[in-house]
């Protein structure tokens, strides 16, 4: 082998050689290496002999030698590559260079299309024009500081077409973007770089968190730049892909908590969600962006360090005032609903308006979608209190002491002079909106014991109820955060030898199911109410409207207008409350209501439901004497709004209505378990509201399916036991001494006739109903008058005194009508003249409840009477029942009632001729009757 093969079989085994592209330019690379000569002057001719002898002998050293050289070279340009490799990767992760040399002297390879190039940063670095470990985070903080980085941009390679994605990438002037960019960057990088390159990728990744970090606790050194709103937008961009952004975050958040020295982590967190709240109390129901949002709020839930935050920074300034809780953010996002959001302002309102111009299937179809919006809507807020109440200790102390705070702050919600000064309630209590929402997450926490059979109903302990003031660490450590509930008046008074058993500790689901019931009471009532009289006062308007468009002229055109806006109103307010998911949940939540409290008026005490029998058992130290009455408020008032506005739910649990029914036995007329009159009474509406009823429907209405509640009616293995607590309820309600007993007790007892008439139509019911008849009449002269026998004494009471007034009614009716016909108020000043149009509105008013009530009370005394009649003709009753019914037959046909003549009897409901007919029947059913009646009296039947 030559010297020169020999060289060549050198170099091709030297491992560096594999840099080069081939080993030719390895061969050239090597001569242009070869060390100078060490003889200074130039060999002479003579010298060529044994200079090339001597080349020969020492050609292996010359050549180790040249080995040598050549692996250190080769080293050196190892090193360089690598520096460059380097170099390129910072390039594409931070998008910044330092070289602006020509683009096509670049190698392609690597490279990202544009820079940023840090001009003043290259002066400084004396010629070097490459990025390294050393001096990247100097260029990176540099980068940062650029008020305009898309001026300094600069084309990276040869190719100069148009990219506006890489201009905009390598341009971006917000700090936290930008970061965040590299960032993701750099993750690929980890992904992709050789081992050798690894760590720098690694160490580039973490140069991007910890220049966050810097960026949010400094970010008054980035001038012009939100650095909050920047990351409140970061994580709006990325809630779609929220796993790609939380990496990123949480690395953040790690390094803000390891250094809060400059800012705590509260004071950079809280300025985002500052400017979270000024953005979302802007946002509509049905807004897509607010979803996003809600996303973004439940991530800040789900990170429990973002979420002790939270719960701090909604604390209201004045925890006694009402109103301040729905201004925190998540108030502000509790308010967010279809009603409107100033009372009255119907501008600006997004829903149903123009509801006279729409068809009804036009207005069912925006129904259902504003429904679709409202469970999303609560589905978000549901899983927002969950999550933060799963949270730590603390966070969920917070949160339960914000709802306990705020539900007493509102508490004056519910009294009287609220509706009447609605100027001073909205500045000083929390909205509708607020409640109705609040109340459907919290109804949703509820569910997994509203099941009437759940065991996890038994937990529960009312004597949370009786604790009086308790110290913040108290409250924290028994979980009692609900305040004031020791001043709430009790189903039953609590004896005075009975003192209570405090627990330690009471269960979250005893804490959860007074806090909802608070909530249902401060709200869902409310809005009830205000649906009822707007549902009277359109019924008005629409006839008044009528008139008006017949005679002509813009009081028309005005009452069509106010129609609008009431409409609008009412649509709105029913679509916020009959939300099908909300619903169910509250009919979940009520029925299990019921059974629960059945259960602690049978004194059951263990792990399991006991059945309910009857006769019940004395009662001894009941827990029912720790039970708030909103409780049993709070399931009359929905099932009677189920009544009117939803009744298709009622038919969605036959089981409910059971409960319902076991809960209404036992406590309408049972006053040892239920002390207040008033409401047994309102069962009484309840028990109306889940029966079957079969009113005439308009022509064109499908008929409501009512094949449930028959089903259950009938059934009902208490039935007995039911109408004697039906009978019992109505004879109570008599109020001796009240002074307001005729305007209360015709109001409670009104929905107790068409029960009894109901009832009287099913065998179980009406048997029962007998026997109380034939108790009675075995029992007339007993010390207690029998419960039938006071039941009927009431009867004819009512209708000798419903008849009286009726008719008295309908004589000043007729007065005011002939003072109207005859032109007497033509004269009248403005205010004088409304003032005797009320007057007759009024009268007419009070006219129709009484003649309906009068014609209930007789037809009653008309049906009972064909199946029970010892105890008419019962010589202690005959001379009575006689009288009454002379009395009615002498005002109905004789010259008092001929002379009054009103204009149309229909208009006050007043059926003169259906109250003969059932007087005459009562005759008929008493035919024997005769033999007591006193000589000259005549039936005119």
């Amino acid at each position: 082998m030559t010297d020169q093969g020999n060289n060549n079989q050198n170099i091709s085994r030297n491992p560096f050689a594999a840099l080069f592209g081939s080993l030719a330019d390895a061969k050239q690379f090597a001569s242009g290496q070869k060390p100078p000569s060490h003889h200074g002057d130039p060999p002479s001719d003579d010298s060529e002999g044994s200079q090339s002898e001597s080349e020969n002998s020492d050609s292996i050293e010359d050549n180790d030698d040249s080995v040598a050289e050549i692996s250190r070279s080769f080293l050196s340009r190892q090193e360089l590559c690598e520096q460059l490799n380097i170099n390129h990767m910072i390039q594409r992760i931070f998008l910044i260079t330092l070289d602006n040399s020509d683009p096509s002297l670049r190698g392609g390879n690597g490279i990202p299309p544009r820079c940023v190039f840090l001009e003043e940063m290259a002066a400084e670095m004396d010629g070097q024009d490459w990025l390294d470990m050393d001096n990247i985070e100097q260029a990176l903080f540099n980068r940062l500081l650029l008020l305009e980085p898309g001026k300094h941009l600069i084309y990276m390679t040869s190719c100069n077409a148009v990219n506006l994605s890489a201009d905009r990438d390598a341009g971006e002037k917000c700090a936290i973007p930008f970061l965040y960019a590299c960032f993701q960057r750099a993750k690929e990088e980890v992904t992709k770089v050789p081992e050798k390159l690894l760590s720098y990728a690694v160490r580039c990744k973490n140069l991007t968190v910890s220049n966050t970090r810097t960026v949010l606790l400094t970010p008054e050194i980035y001038v012009s730049q939100n650095v909050y709103e920047q990351l409140l937008d970061l994580l709006l961009e990325g809630v779609g892909r929220l796993d790609e952004v939380v990496e990123f975050v949480e690395e953040v958040i790690a390094g803000l908590l390891a250094d809060q020295e400059v800012r705590t982590f509260k004071e950079v967190i809280g300025p985002v969600l500052d400017i979270f709240h000024s953005r979302v109390k802007d946002l509509d129901l049905c807004h897509l962006l607010l979803f996003s949002y809600l996303d973004l709020l439940l991530y800040f839930s789900q990170q429990k360090d973002i979420a002790k935050v939270l719960v701090e920074h909604i604390q209201p300034k004045d925890p006694d005032n009402g109103l301040q809780y729905q201004k925190t953010l998540l108030g502000t996002v509790l308010n967010i609903s279809c009603l409107l959001k100033t009372p009255g302002v119907v501008e600006g309102h997004s829903f149903f308006l123009n509801p006279s111009r729409s068809s009804p299937q036009e207005m069912k179809v925006q129904e259902s979608n504003i429904h679709q919006f409202i469970g999303q809507f609560h589905d978000k807020l549901h899983q927002l209190l969950k999550n933060l109440l799963q949270q730590s200790g603390e966070t969920r102390h917070l949160l339960l002491s914000w709802l306990g705070s705020c539900l007493q702050a509102n508490a004056g919600r519910t009294k009287i002079w609220a509706n009447q000064m609605p100027e001073i309630f909205f500045q000083m209590y929390a909205s509708d909106a607020f409640f109705l929402n609040l109340g459907a997450a919290l109804l949703k926490l509820c569910q997994p014991f509203c099941r009437p059979r759940s065991p996890k109903l038994l937990t529960f302990n009312p004597t949370y109820c009786a604790l009086k003031e308790l110290s913040e660490e108290e409250r924290r450590n028994r979980n009692v955060h609900a305040r004031g509930l020791d001043k709430e008046t009790c189903l039953i008074p609590i004896p005075p030898q009975q003192s209570p058993e405090f627990p330690q500790s009471y269960s979250l689901l005893t804490e959860n199911l007074i806090l909802t019931q608070m909530t249902l009471h401060l709200g869902f009532h409310r809005l009830h109410e205000q649906m009822v009289k707007m549902n009277q006062s359109l019924h008005r308007l629409q006839g008044t409207w009528r008139e008006a468009q017949l005679a002509g002229g813009p009081a028309a055109e005005q009452l069509r207008e106010q129609f609008e806006r009431l409409m609008t109103v009412y649509l709105s307010t029913k679509a916020a409350v009959t939300q099908p998911g909300m619903l169910q949940n509250c009919l979940n939540l009520q029925a299990s209501s019921a059974a629960l409290l059945v259960q602690l008026g049978l004194n059951n005490q263990g792990p399991e439901h006991v059945q309910l029998s009857f006769p019940l058992a004395p009662l001894q130290s009941s827990l029912l004497c720790y039970v708030p009455e909103f409780f049993a408020e709070n399931l009359g008032d929905f099932f009677v709004f189920l009544r009117r506005f939803a009744d298709e739910v009622l038919e969605s649990s036959a089981e409910s209505l059971e409960q319902v029914l076991n809960f209404i036995t036992m406590f309408m007329g049972n006053v040892d378990r239920m002390k207040n009159p008033h409401l047994r009474a309102k069962l009484a509406e309840v028990l109306e509201a889940v029966m079957p009823h079969m009113e005439a429907v308009s022509i064109g209405t499908a008929q409501p399916i009512m094949f449930q509640r028959q089903r259950v009616f009938c059934s009902y293995r208490h039935a007995p036991y039911l109408a004697e607590a039906l009978i019992a309820v109505f004879v109570d309600i008599e109020f001796t001494g009240d002074p307001h007993q005729f305007e209360q007790k015709f109001n409670y007892r009104r929905p107790m006739y068409p029960i009894l008439k109901y009832m009287w139509g099913k065998e179980s019911y009406r048997e029962s109903v007998k026997r109380l008849a034939v108790y009675a009449s075995e029992n007339l002269e007993a010390m207690s008058p029998p419960l039938f026998l006071r039941y009927l004494n009431l009867l004819m009471n009512d209708a000798i005194f419903l008849l009286d007034e009726a008719i008295q009614y309908l004589t000043k009716i007729k007065l005011l009508q002939l003072e109207k016909d005859q032109g007497e108020w033509e004269g009248l000043a403005p205010d004088a003249h409304r003032e005797k149009e009320s007057s007759l509105q009024m009268l007419g008013q009070l006219a129709r409840f009484h003649n309906i009530m009068s014609n209930e009370t007789i037809g009653t005394l008309a049906f009972l009477t064909s199946e029970i009649k010892g105890i008419f003709v019962h010589p202690f009753m005959a001379e009575r029942i006689i009288s009454m019914l002379n009395h009615f037959l002498q005002h109905l046909v004789g010259p008092k009632m001929g002379a009054l003549k009103v204009k149309d009897f229909s208009e006050f409901d007043f059926k003169p001729e259906q109250l003969v007919s059932d007087i005459c029947t009562i005759y008929l059913h008493l035919g024997y009757i005769s033999q007591c009646v006193r000589p000259g009296f005549t039936c005119l039947g």
